[in-house]
Protein backbone atom coordinates (compact mmCIF):
# COMPACT_ATOMS: atom_id res chain seq x y z
CA UNK A 1 0.00 0.00 0.00
CA UNK A 2 1.56 3.26 -1.13
CA UNK A 3 1.77 6.11 1.39
CA UNK A 4 1.25 8.83 -1.26
CA UNK A 5 -2.01 7.69 -2.89
CA UNK A 6 -3.18 5.32 -0.15
CA UNK A 7 -3.84 2.73 -2.86
CA UNK A 8 -2.93 -0.95 -3.13
CA UNK A 9 -0.58 -2.19 -5.85
CA UNK A 10 0.22 -5.79 -6.65
CA UNK A 11 4.00 -6.45 -6.68
CA UNK A 12 6.26 -9.51 -6.81
CA UNK A 13 8.41 -9.69 -3.64
CA UNK A 14 11.70 -11.52 -3.04
CA UNK A 15 13.32 -11.80 0.41
CA UNK A 16 17.13 -12.34 0.36
CA UNK A 17 18.86 -12.44 3.75
CA UNK A 18 17.95 -9.07 5.35
CA UNK A 19 16.94 -7.24 2.11
CA UNK A 20 13.34 -7.26 0.74
CA UNK A 21 13.22 -6.59 -3.04
CA UNK A 22 10.01 -5.94 -4.99
CA UNK A 23 9.46 -6.16 -8.78
CA UNK A 24 6.70 -5.01 -11.11
CA UNK A 25 6.08 -8.65 -12.05
CA UNK A 26 7.53 -12.16 -11.63
CA UNK A 27 9.34 -11.91 -14.98
CA UNK A 28 10.92 -8.50 -14.30
CA UNK A 29 14.69 -8.43 -14.78
CA UNK A 30 15.47 -5.61 -12.32
CA UNK A 31 13.83 -4.76 -8.96
CA UNK A 32 11.60 -1.70 -8.67
CA UNK A 33 12.84 -1.04 -5.12
CA UNK A 34 14.13 -2.58 -1.92
CA UNK A 35 13.79 -2.36 1.89
CA UNK A 36 16.54 -3.03 4.47
CA UNK A 37 14.97 -5.25 7.19
CA UNK A 38 17.84 -5.12 9.69
CA UNK A 39 16.32 -4.18 13.06
CA UNK A 40 12.71 -4.11 11.80
CA UNK A 41 9.56 -5.56 13.39
CA UNK A 42 6.76 -7.38 11.53
CA UNK A 43 3.24 -7.64 12.97
CA UNK A 44 -0.10 -9.04 11.87
CA UNK A 45 -2.85 -6.39 11.79
CA UNK A 46 -6.61 -6.51 11.41
CA UNK A 47 -8.38 -5.53 8.18
CA UNK A 48 -8.82 -1.73 7.76
CA UNK A 49 -12.15 -0.30 8.95
CA UNK A 50 -13.14 0.70 5.40
CA UNK A 51 -13.29 -2.98 4.39
CA UNK A 52 -16.71 -3.81 5.95
CA UNK A 53 -18.61 -6.94 5.09
CA UNK A 54 -20.42 -6.57 1.80
CA UNK A 55 -20.24 -7.67 -1.77
CA UNK A 56 -17.90 -7.08 -4.65
CA UNK A 57 -14.51 -5.44 -4.03
CA UNK A 58 -15.10 -4.80 -0.28
CA UNK A 59 -15.85 -8.46 0.32
CA UNK A 60 -12.68 -9.49 -1.55
CA UNK A 61 -10.58 -7.09 0.52
CA UNK A 62 -12.12 -8.39 3.71
CA UNK A 63 -10.74 -11.86 2.89
CA UNK A 64 -7.19 -10.53 2.63
CA UNK A 65 -4.63 -11.06 5.41
CA UNK A 66 -2.80 -7.89 6.44
CA UNK A 67 0.61 -7.39 8.09
CA UNK A 68 2.85 -4.39 8.65
CA UNK A 69 6.67 -4.00 8.69
CA UNK A 70 7.83 -1.37 11.20
CA UNK A 71 11.36 -0.05 10.55
CA UNK A 72 13.76 1.04 13.24
CA UNK A 73 15.02 3.99 11.18
CA UNK A 74 13.60 7.39 12.09
CA UNK A 75 11.45 9.01 9.42
CA UNK A 76 10.80 5.79 7.48
CA UNK A 77 7.12 4.98 7.21
CA UNK A 78 5.80 1.48 7.92
CA UNK A 79 5.35 -0.91 5.02
CA UNK A 80 1.77 -2.20 4.72
CA UNK A 81 1.26 -5.52 2.92
CA UNK A 82 -1.53 -8.03 2.41
CA UNK A 83 -2.01 -11.43 0.78
CA UNK A 84 -4.90 -13.76 0.07
CA UNK A 85 -3.71 -16.91 1.83
CA UNK A 86 -3.45 -16.97 5.63
CA UNK A 87 -0.69 -19.61 5.64
CA UNK A 88 1.24 -17.57 3.11
CA UNK A 89 0.87 -14.49 5.30
CA UNK A 90 2.10 -16.34 8.41
CA UNK A 91 5.13 -17.63 6.47
CA UNK A 92 5.98 -14.09 5.29
CA UNK A 93 5.75 -12.71 8.85
CA UNK A 94 7.95 -15.53 10.22
CA UNK A 95 10.51 -15.14 7.41
CA UNK A 96 10.77 -11.35 7.95
CA UNK A 97 11.20 -11.93 11.70
CA UNK A 98 14.19 -14.17 10.98
CA UNK A 99 15.74 -11.87 8.34
CA UNK A 100 18.46 -10.47 10.58
CA UNK A 101 22.14 -10.58 9.68
CA UNK A 102 23.16 -9.91 13.29
CA UNK A 103 21.20 -12.99 14.45
CA UNK A 104 23.03 -15.12 11.89
CA UNK A 105 26.38 -13.78 13.14
CA UNK A 106 25.40 -14.58 16.74
CA UNK A 107 24.36 -18.12 15.75
CA UNK A 108 27.63 -18.55 13.85
CA UNK A 109 29.62 -17.38 16.88
CA UNK A 110 27.68 -19.76 19.17
CA UNK A 111 28.28 -22.67 16.78
CA UNK A 112 31.97 -21.75 16.52
CA UNK A 113 32.30 -21.73 20.32
CA UNK A 114 30.55 -25.13 20.51
CA UNK A 115 32.87 -26.47 17.82
CA UNK A 116 35.95 -25.19 19.65
CA UNK A 117 34.63 -26.68 22.89
CA UNK A 118 34.07 -30.06 21.21
CA UNK A 119 37.56 -29.97 19.69
CA UNK A 120 39.06 -29.26 23.10
CA UNK A 121 37.01 -32.11 24.64
CA UNK A 122 38.23 -34.52 21.93
CA UNK A 123 41.85 -33.45 22.49
CA UNK A 124 41.43 -33.81 26.25
CA UNK A 125 39.88 -37.28 25.87
CA UNK A 126 42.73 -38.35 23.61
CA UNK A 127 45.30 -37.23 26.17
CA UNK A 128 43.35 -38.89 29.00
CA UNK A 129 43.07 -42.15 27.03
CA UNK A 130 46.80 -42.08 26.32
CA UNK A 131 47.58 -41.48 30.01
CA UNK A 132 45.25 -44.31 31.07
CA UNK A 133 46.91 -46.63 28.59
CA UNK A 134 50.34 -45.82 30.04
CA UNK A 135 49.01 -46.27 33.56
CA UNK A 136 47.62 -49.71 32.69
CA UNK A 137 50.95 -50.72 31.22
CA UNK A 138 52.78 -49.46 34.33
CA UNK A 139 50.32 -51.28 36.57
CA UNK A 140 50.80 -54.54 34.67
CA UNK A 141 54.54 -54.17 35.14
CA UNK A 142 54.05 -53.36 38.82
CA UNK A 143 51.79 -56.39 39.29
CA UNK A 144 54.43 -58.68 37.79
CA UNK A 145 57.10 -57.16 40.04
CA UNK A 146 54.92 -57.55 43.12
CA UNK A 147 54.22 -61.18 42.25
CA UNK A 148 57.93 -61.90 42.05
CA UNK A 149 58.48 -60.08 45.38
CA UNK A 150 55.70 -62.15 47.02
CA UNK A 151 57.32 -65.34 45.85
CA UNK A 152 60.69 -64.17 47.21
CA UNK A 153 59.11 -63.14 50.54
CA UNK A 154 57.37 -66.47 50.92
CA UNK A 155 60.66 -68.24 50.46
CA UNK A 156 62.28 -65.94 53.03
CA UNK A 157 59.46 -66.58 55.53
CA UNK A 158 59.90 -70.29 55.20
CA UNK A 159 63.58 -69.91 56.06
CA UNK A 160 62.87 -67.60 59.03
CA UNK A 161 59.84 -69.49 60.39
CA UNK A 162 61.65 -70.96 63.47
CA UNK A 163 62.41 -67.41 64.69
CA UNK A 164 58.89 -65.97 64.23
CA UNK A 165 57.69 -67.25 67.59
CA UNK A 166 60.20 -64.98 69.32
CA UNK A 167 58.86 -61.75 67.68
CA UNK A 168 55.86 -61.58 69.98
CA UNK A 169 58.13 -61.89 72.96
CA UNK A 170 60.41 -59.05 71.70
CA UNK A 171 61.52 -56.50 74.26
CA UNK A 172 59.33 -53.29 74.23
CA UNK A 173 62.46 -51.13 74.28
CA UNK A 174 63.68 -52.84 71.09
CA UNK A 175 60.31 -52.07 69.45
CA UNK A 176 60.64 -48.40 70.41
CA UNK A 177 64.18 -48.26 69.05
CA UNK A 178 63.04 -49.77 65.73
CA UNK A 179 60.16 -47.28 65.52
CA UNK A 180 62.51 -44.34 66.11
CA UNK A 181 64.89 -45.72 63.49
CA UNK A 182 62.01 -45.98 61.03
CA UNK A 183 61.04 -42.32 61.61
CA UNK A 184 64.68 -41.23 61.20
CA UNK A 185 65.08 -43.12 57.94
CA UNK A 186 61.88 -41.49 56.60
CA UNK A 187 63.04 -38.02 57.67
CA UNK A 188 66.47 -38.50 56.10
CA UNK A 189 64.87 -39.71 52.84
CA UNK A 190 62.49 -36.73 52.70
CA UNK A 191 65.31 -34.27 53.43
CA UNK A 192 67.47 -35.79 50.71
CA UNK A 193 64.59 -35.59 48.19
CA UNK A 194 63.91 -31.95 49.15
CA UNK A 195 67.57 -31.14 48.59
CA UNK A 196 67.48 -32.79 45.16
CA UNK A 197 64.38 -30.79 44.16
CA UNK A 198 65.83 -27.49 45.41
CA UNK A 199 69.11 -28.14 43.60
CA UNK A 200 67.21 -28.76 40.36
CA UNK A 201 65.10 -25.61 40.78
CA UNK A 202 68.30 -23.55 41.06
CA UNK A 203 70.07 -25.42 38.24
CA UNK A 204 70.77 -23.90 34.77
CA UNK A 205 68.53 -26.54 33.15
CA UNK A 206 65.49 -25.47 35.19
CA UNK A 207 66.20 -21.79 34.44
CA UNK A 208 66.43 -22.61 30.73
CA UNK A 209 63.10 -24.47 30.87
CA UNK A 210 61.45 -21.49 32.60
CA UNK A 211 62.70 -19.15 29.88
CA UNK A 212 61.51 -21.62 27.22
CA UNK A 213 58.06 -21.73 28.76
CA UNK A 214 57.91 -17.93 28.87
CA UNK A 215 58.81 -17.77 25.16
CA UNK A 216 55.95 -20.15 24.38
CA UNK A 217 53.48 -18.07 26.43
CA UNK A 218 54.64 -14.89 24.68
CA UNK A 219 54.21 -16.60 21.31
CA UNK A 220 50.61 -17.51 22.15
CA UNK A 221 49.88 -13.91 23.23
CA UNK A 222 51.51 -12.52 20.06
CA UNK A 223 49.54 -14.96 17.89
CA UNK A 224 46.30 -13.91 19.62
CA UNK A 225 47.09 -10.23 18.95
CA UNK A 226 47.98 -10.99 15.30
CA UNK A 227 44.71 -12.89 14.75
CA UNK A 228 42.83 -9.90 16.20
CA UNK A 229 44.65 -7.54 13.79
CA UNK A 230 43.74 -9.75 10.81
CA UNK A 231 40.13 -9.91 12.08
CA UNK A 232 39.95 -6.08 12.14
CA UNK A 233 41.52 -5.89 8.65
CA UNK A 234 38.96 -8.30 7.18
CA UNK A 235 35.81 -7.28 9.07
CA UNK A 236 36.36 -3.51 9.36
CA UNK A 237 37.87 -2.88 5.90
CA UNK A 238 37.79 -5.78 3.39
CA UNK A 239 34.17 -6.93 3.74
CA UNK A 240 32.65 -3.41 4.02
CA UNK A 241 34.62 -2.29 0.93
CA UNK A 242 33.38 -5.35 -0.99
CA UNK A 243 29.82 -4.32 -0.19
CA UNK A 244 30.58 -0.71 -1.16
CA UNK A 245 32.01 -1.90 -4.50
CA UNK A 246 28.67 -3.63 -5.21
CA UNK A 247 26.60 -0.50 -4.48
CA UNK A 248 24.82 1.62 -7.07
CA UNK A 249 27.53 4.31 -7.00
CA UNK A 250 30.65 2.37 -5.95
CA UNK A 251 33.51 4.51 -4.55
CA UNK A 252 35.93 1.67 -5.44
CA UNK A 253 35.93 -1.18 -7.93
CA UNK A 254 36.10 -4.90 -7.08
CA UNK A 255 39.46 -5.15 -8.90
CA UNK A 256 40.96 -2.45 -6.68
CA UNK A 257 39.61 -4.18 -3.55
CA UNK A 258 41.24 -7.45 -4.68
CA UNK A 259 44.51 -5.62 -5.46
CA UNK A 260 44.62 -3.95 -2.04
CA UNK A 261 43.68 -6.93 0.16
CA UNK A 262 44.54 -9.92 -2.09
CA UNK A 263 44.41 -13.11 0.08
CA UNK A 264 44.35 -11.48 3.53
CA UNK A 265 41.09 -13.30 4.37
CA UNK A 266 42.76 -16.68 3.69
CA UNK A 267 45.69 -15.66 5.92
CA UNK A 268 43.22 -14.85 8.72
CA UNK A 269 41.56 -18.29 8.46
CA UNK A 270 44.99 -19.97 8.50
CA UNK A 271 46.11 -18.21 11.68
CA UNK A 272 42.78 -18.76 13.42
CA UNK A 273 43.39 -22.51 13.01
CA UNK A 274 47.01 -22.17 14.19
CA UNK A 275 45.92 -20.09 17.20
CA UNK A 276 43.30 -22.66 18.23
CA UNK A 277 45.98 -25.35 18.04
CA UNK A 278 48.30 -23.31 20.28
CA UNK A 279 45.57 -22.81 22.87
CA UNK A 280 44.80 -26.54 22.85
CA UNK A 281 48.50 -27.27 23.49
CA UNK A 282 48.63 -24.81 26.39
CA UNK A 283 45.55 -26.47 27.90
CA UNK A 284 47.60 -29.70 28.21
CA UNK A 285 50.27 -28.00 30.31
CA UNK A 286 52.85 -29.12 31.50
CA UNK A 287 52.96 -31.51 28.52
CA UNK A 288 53.78 -29.11 25.65
CA UNK A 289 54.41 -30.26 22.05
CA UNK A 290 54.67 -27.57 19.34
CA UNK A 291 56.61 -29.16 16.48
CA UNK A 292 53.58 -30.88 14.91
CA UNK A 293 51.76 -27.51 14.80
CA UNK A 294 54.59 -26.02 12.74
CA UNK A 295 54.54 -29.13 10.52
CA UNK A 296 50.91 -28.29 9.72
CA UNK A 297 51.61 -24.55 9.31
CA UNK A 298 54.66 -24.71 7.03
CA UNK A 299 53.00 -26.08 3.83
CA UNK A 300 50.34 -23.35 4.01
CA UNK A 301 52.71 -20.40 4.47
CA UNK A 302 53.25 -20.14 0.71
CA UNK A 303 50.18 -17.89 0.61
CA UNK A 304 52.42 -15.22 2.19
CA UNK A 305 54.58 -15.12 -0.95
CA UNK A 306 51.73 -13.72 -3.01
CA UNK A 307 50.76 -11.21 -0.30
CA UNK A 308 54.34 -9.96 0.23
CA UNK A 309 54.96 -9.76 -3.54
CA UNK A 310 51.82 -7.66 -3.93
CA UNK A 311 52.32 -5.43 -0.84
CA UNK A 312 53.98 -2.43 -2.49
CA UNK A 313 51.49 -2.52 -5.36
CA UNK A 314 48.55 -2.70 -2.94
CA UNK A 315 49.78 0.47 -1.17
CA UNK A 316 50.08 2.23 -4.56
CA UNK A 317 46.51 1.21 -5.51
CA UNK A 318 45.27 2.42 -2.12
CA UNK A 319 47.04 5.77 -2.58
CA UNK A 320 45.43 6.15 -6.02
CA UNK A 321 41.98 5.29 -4.63
CA UNK A 322 42.38 7.93 -1.93
CA UNK A 323 42.36 10.57 -4.67
CA UNK A 324 38.63 9.83 -4.91
CA UNK A 325 36.91 12.02 -2.27
CA UNK A 326 34.04 9.58 -1.78
CA UNK A 327 36.43 6.71 -1.10
CA UNK A 328 38.64 8.80 1.18
CA UNK A 329 35.61 9.90 3.20
CA UNK A 330 34.35 6.30 3.46
CA UNK A 331 37.80 5.02 4.49
CA UNK A 332 38.07 7.61 7.27
CA UNK A 333 34.71 6.40 8.60
CA UNK A 334 36.05 2.84 8.72
CA UNK A 335 39.29 3.97 10.40
CA UNK A 336 37.26 5.81 13.06
CA UNK A 337 35.93 2.44 14.28
CA UNK A 338 37.01 1.89 17.93
CA UNK A 339 38.34 -1.55 16.99
CA UNK A 340 41.02 0.12 14.82
CA UNK A 341 42.39 2.01 17.86
CA UNK A 342 43.33 4.98 15.68
CA UNK A 343 45.39 2.91 13.23
CA UNK A 344 45.15 3.43 9.47
CA UNK A 345 44.47 0.78 6.81
CA UNK A 346 48.11 0.93 5.67
CA UNK A 347 49.18 -0.16 9.17
CA UNK A 348 46.97 -3.27 9.09
CA UNK A 349 48.18 -4.14 5.57
CA UNK A 350 51.78 -4.05 6.84
CA UNK A 351 51.30 -6.46 9.80
CA UNK A 352 51.52 -9.71 7.71
CA UNK A 353 54.87 -8.54 6.28
CA UNK A 354 56.56 -9.08 9.67
CA UNK A 355 54.93 -12.38 10.67
CA UNK A 356 57.43 -14.78 9.03
CA UNK A 357 60.47 -12.94 10.53
CA UNK A 358 58.67 -12.99 13.92
CA UNK A 359 58.30 -16.78 13.71
CA UNK A 360 61.99 -17.12 12.82
CA UNK A 361 63.05 -15.00 15.82
CA UNK A 362 60.75 -16.97 18.14
CA UNK A 363 62.17 -20.31 16.93
CA UNK A 364 65.74 -18.98 17.38
CA UNK A 365 64.93 -18.06 21.00
CA UNK A 366 63.12 -21.35 21.56
CA UNK A 367 66.04 -23.42 20.24
CA UNK A 368 68.48 -21.42 22.40
CA UNK A 369 66.69 -22.82 25.49
CA UNK A 370 65.98 -26.30 24.13
CA UNK A 371 68.48 -29.06 25.10
CA UNK A 372 70.15 -30.96 22.26
CA UNK A 373 68.61 -34.22 23.45
CA UNK A 374 65.10 -32.70 23.58
CA UNK A 375 62.48 -34.68 21.65
CA UNK A 376 61.38 -31.59 19.66
CA UNK A 377 64.74 -30.07 18.80
CA UNK A 378 65.12 -31.63 15.32
CA UNK A 379 61.56 -30.72 14.33
CA UNK A 380 61.99 -27.12 15.52
CA UNK A 381 65.31 -26.80 13.66
CA UNK A 382 63.64 -28.10 10.50
CA UNK A 383 60.78 -25.58 10.89
CA UNK A 384 63.29 -22.74 11.40
CA UNK A 385 65.28 -23.69 8.30
CA UNK A 386 62.11 -23.87 6.18
CA UNK A 387 60.94 -20.45 7.42
CA UNK A 388 64.36 -18.91 6.71
CA UNK A 389 64.32 -20.38 3.20
CA UNK A 390 60.81 -19.02 2.61
CA UNK A 391 61.89 -15.60 3.92
CA UNK A 392 64.86 -15.50 1.51
CA UNK A 393 62.66 -16.46 -1.46
CA UNK A 394 60.11 -13.78 -0.59
CA UNK A 395 62.85 -11.15 -0.20
CA UNK A 396 64.31 -12.01 -3.62
CA UNK A 397 60.87 -11.98 -5.27
CA UNK A 398 60.00 -8.62 -3.71
CA UNK A 399 63.33 -7.15 -4.91
CA UNK A 400 62.77 -8.42 -8.46
CA UNK A 401 59.16 -7.21 -8.52
CA UNK A 402 60.05 -3.75 -7.21
CA UNK A 403 62.88 -3.44 -9.75
CA UNK A 404 60.52 -4.33 -12.64
CA UNK A 405 57.93 -1.82 -11.43
CA UNK A 406 60.60 0.91 -11.10
CA UNK A 407 61.88 0.23 -14.63
CA UNK A 408 58.35 0.31 -16.08
CA UNK A 409 57.58 3.55 -14.22
CA UNK A 410 60.67 5.21 -15.76
CA UNK A 411 59.83 3.76 -19.20
CA UNK A 412 56.33 5.29 -19.04
CA UNK A 413 57.74 8.77 -18.26
CA UNK A 414 59.80 8.75 -21.48
CA UNK A 415 57.65 9.90 -24.41
CA UNK A 416 59.40 7.76 -27.03
CA UNK A 417 59.58 4.73 -24.71
CA UNK A 418 62.74 2.68 -24.16
CA UNK A 419 63.00 -1.00 -25.13
CA UNK A 420 66.08 -1.71 -23.02
CA UNK A 421 64.05 -1.11 -19.82
CA UNK A 422 61.88 -4.12 -20.66
CA UNK A 423 64.86 -6.38 -19.87
CA UNK A 424 64.14 -7.98 -16.46
CA UNK A 425 67.88 -8.27 -15.70
CA UNK A 426 68.26 -4.46 -15.99
CA UNK A 427 68.56 -3.17 -12.42
CA UNK A 428 67.97 0.48 -11.52
CA UNK A 429 70.87 2.22 -9.67
CA UNK A 430 70.07 5.95 -9.39
CA UNK A 431 68.70 9.01 -11.19
CA UNK A 432 69.27 12.77 -11.11
CA UNK A 433 70.01 15.95 -13.04
CA UNK A 434 73.45 16.52 -14.61
CA UNK A 435 74.93 19.36 -16.67
CA UNK A 436 76.14 18.22 -20.11
CA UNK A 437 79.22 20.28 -21.06
CA UNK A 438 80.66 20.66 -24.60
CA UNK A 439 83.35 18.32 -25.86
CA UNK A 440 86.77 18.68 -24.22
CA UNK A 441 90.06 18.96 -26.06
CA UNK A 442 93.28 18.76 -24.06
CA UNK A 443 91.60 19.84 -20.87
CA UNK A 444 90.04 23.01 -22.39
CA UNK A 445 86.53 23.64 -23.61
CA UNK A 446 86.09 23.79 -27.35
CA UNK A 447 85.25 27.34 -28.47
CA UNK A 448 83.44 26.05 -31.55
CA UNK A 449 80.78 24.07 -29.65
CA UNK A 450 80.62 26.41 -26.66
CA UNK A 451 78.47 28.83 -28.62
CA UNK A 452 75.63 26.29 -28.84
CA UNK A 453 75.26 26.38 -25.03
CA UNK A 454 74.36 30.03 -24.63
CA UNK A 455 72.39 29.29 -21.42
CA UNK A 456 73.19 26.94 -18.59
CA UNK A 457 69.62 25.59 -18.69
CA UNK A 458 70.18 24.20 -22.16
CA UNK A 459 72.88 21.88 -20.84
CA UNK A 460 70.78 20.32 -18.06
CA UNK A 461 69.95 16.66 -18.61
CA UNK A 462 67.85 14.14 -16.66
CA UNK A 463 69.97 10.97 -16.34
CA UNK A 464 69.12 7.41 -15.31
CA UNK A 465 71.83 4.88 -14.38
CA UNK A 466 71.17 1.12 -14.71
CA UNK A 467 73.47 -1.90 -14.43
CA UNK A 468 73.84 -2.18 -18.20
CA UNK A 469 72.90 1.22 -19.68
CA UNK A 470 73.01 4.95 -19.02
CA UNK A 471 70.03 7.04 -20.26
CA UNK A 472 70.28 10.77 -21.02
CA UNK A 473 66.99 12.68 -21.42
CA UNK A 474 65.90 16.25 -21.95
CA UNK A 475 62.83 17.71 -20.27
CA UNK A 476 60.42 19.74 -22.42
CA UNK A 477 58.54 22.82 -21.26
CA UNK A 478 55.54 20.60 -20.49
CA UNK A 479 57.64 18.47 -18.11
CA UNK A 480 57.83 15.41 -20.40
CA UNK A 481 61.09 13.50 -20.89
CA UNK A 482 62.64 12.86 -24.34
CA UNK A 483 65.67 10.68 -25.07
CA UNK A 484 68.55 12.44 -26.85
CA UNK A 485 68.41 11.59 -30.53
CA UNK A 486 72.15 10.81 -30.56
CA UNK A 487 73.77 9.33 -27.48
CA UNK A 488 70.57 9.08 -25.46
CA UNK A 489 71.18 5.39 -24.63
CA UNK A 490 74.77 4.51 -23.70
CA UNK A 491 75.82 0.89 -23.20
CA UNK A 492 78.07 0.36 -20.17
CA UNK A 493 79.44 -3.00 -21.33
CA UNK A 494 82.45 -1.58 -23.24
CA UNK A 495 82.94 1.89 -21.77
CA UNK A 496 85.68 3.75 -19.91
CA UNK A 497 84.98 6.26 -17.12
CA UNK A 498 87.47 9.15 -16.96
CA UNK A 499 87.38 11.63 -14.05
CA UNK A 500 88.61 15.15 -14.97
CA UNK A 501 90.65 16.51 -12.05
CA UNK A 502 91.56 19.91 -13.57
CA UNK A 503 89.29 22.78 -12.56
CA UNK A 504 89.46 24.30 -16.10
Amino acid sequence: KTAETNRWHEKWFALYQNVLFYFEGEQSARPAGMYMLEGCNCERVAAPKGCAAGSGRDAALDKQHYFTVLFGHEGQKPLELRCEDEVDGDEWVEAIHQASYSDILIEREVLMQKYIHLVQIVETEKVAANQLRHQLEDQDTEIERLKSEIVALNKTKEKMRPYQGNQDDEDPDIKKIKKVQSFMRGWLCRRKWKTIVQDYICSPHAESMRKRNQIVFNMVEAESEYVHQLYVLVNCFLRPLRMAASSKKPPISHDDVSSIFLNSETIMFLHEIFHQGLKARIANWPTLILADLFDILLPMLNIYQEFVRNHQYSLQVLANCKQNRDFDKLLKQYEANPACEGRMLETFLTYPMFQIPRYIITLHELLAHTPHEHVERKSLEFAKSKLEELSRVMHDEVSDTENIRKNLAIERTIVEGCDILLDTSQTFIRQGSLIQVPSVERGKLSKVRLGSLSLKKEGERQCFLFTKHFLICTRSSGGKLHLLKTGGVLSLIECTLVEETEAS
